[in-house]
Protein backbone atom coordinates (compact mmCIF):
# COMPACT_ATOMS: atom_id res chain seq x y z
CA UNK A 1 0.00 0.00 0.00
CA UNK A 2 1.71 3.14 -0.99
CA UNK A 3 0.68 5.93 1.83
CA UNK A 4 1.18 9.93 0.19
CA UNK A 5 4.35 11.42 2.42
CA UNK A 6 1.32 14.36 2.84
CA UNK A 7 -0.63 12.22 4.87
CA UNK A 8 1.85 11.53 7.66
CA UNK A 9 2.56 13.74 9.94
CA UNK A 10 4.85 13.77 12.66
CA UNK A 11 5.50 9.69 11.87
CA UNK A 12 1.60 8.90 12.23
CA UNK A 13 -1.13 8.89 10.16
CA UNK A 14 -3.62 11.24 9.66
CA UNK A 15 -7.49 9.65 10.32
CA UNK A 16 -9.07 9.95 6.48
CA UNK A 17 -12.47 8.51 5.89
CA UNK A 18 -12.38 5.40 3.54
CA UNK A 19 -15.81 4.77 1.63
CA UNK A 20 -15.99 1.38 -0.76
CA UNK A 21 -18.38 1.56 -3.26
CA UNK A 22 -19.07 -2.25 -4.66
CA UNK A 23 -20.82 -2.68 -8.11
CA UNK A 24 -21.91 -5.45 -10.22
CA UNK A 25 -19.89 -4.85 -14.15
CA UNK A 26 -22.78 -4.42 -16.54
CA UNK A 27 -23.14 -4.57 -19.81
CA UNK A 28 -23.70 -1.28 -19.90
CA UNK A 29 -20.61 -0.49 -17.48
CA UNK A 30 -20.54 2.76 -15.01
CA UNK A 31 -19.20 5.71 -16.99
CA UNK A 32 -15.85 7.12 -16.07
CA UNK A 33 -18.25 10.75 -15.49
CA UNK A 34 -20.72 8.47 -13.46
CA UNK A 35 -17.65 7.35 -11.21
CA UNK A 36 -16.70 10.68 -10.69
CA UNK A 37 -20.32 11.66 -9.45
CA UNK A 38 -19.73 8.63 -6.82
CA UNK A 39 -16.86 9.90 -6.23
CA UNK A 40 -17.93 13.59 -5.47
CA UNK A 41 -21.29 12.69 -4.27
CA UNK A 42 -19.36 10.38 -1.21
CA UNK A 43 -17.10 12.62 -0.52
CA UNK A 44 -19.57 15.48 -0.18
CA UNK A 45 -22.10 13.75 2.21
CA UNK A 46 -19.19 12.74 4.40
CA UNK A 47 -18.19 16.46 4.58
CA UNK A 48 -22.07 17.47 5.12
CA UNK A 49 -23.32 15.28 7.17
CA UNK A 50 -20.10 14.12 9.74
CA UNK A 51 -18.24 17.25 9.03
CA UNK A 52 -15.22 15.02 7.62
CA UNK A 53 -12.24 16.89 5.70
CA UNK A 54 -12.60 16.14 1.96
CA UNK A 55 -9.10 16.43 1.33
CA UNK A 56 -8.89 13.90 3.38
CA UNK A 57 -11.52 11.23 2.40
CA UNK A 58 -10.66 8.67 0.12
CA UNK A 59 -13.05 6.65 -2.19
CA UNK A 60 -12.84 3.48 -3.80
CA UNK A 61 -15.25 1.86 -6.63
CA UNK A 62 -14.88 -1.17 -7.29
CA UNK A 63 -16.76 -3.64 -10.18
CA UNK A 64 -17.47 -6.86 -9.43
CA UNK A 65 -18.53 -9.15 -11.89
CA UNK A 66 -21.91 -10.98 -11.35
CA UNK A 67 -20.73 -14.12 -11.15
CA UNK A 68 -18.72 -13.49 -7.43
CA UNK A 69 -21.51 -11.47 -6.32
CA UNK A 70 -24.60 -13.80 -4.69
CA UNK A 71 -27.94 -12.63 -2.92
CA UNK A 72 -29.78 -15.35 -1.82
CA UNK A 73 -27.29 -17.98 -2.20
CA UNK A 74 -27.42 -17.60 -5.76
CA UNK A 75 -24.91 -15.05 -7.87
CA UNK A 76 -26.63 -12.38 -9.49
CA UNK A 77 -25.98 -13.88 -12.87
CA UNK A 78 -27.71 -16.48 -12.16
CA UNK A 79 -31.14 -14.36 -10.82
CA UNK A 80 -30.81 -12.13 -13.99
CA UNK A 81 -31.29 -14.94 -16.14
CA UNK A 82 -34.43 -15.28 -14.95
CA UNK A 83 -35.23 -11.59 -15.03
CA UNK A 84 -34.70 -11.01 -11.31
Amino acid sequence: MLISPSIIKNERMIKMPYVNIKITKEEQRATTEQKQQLIEGATNLLKDVLGKNPKTTVVVIDEVETDNWGIAGESVTERRKRGE
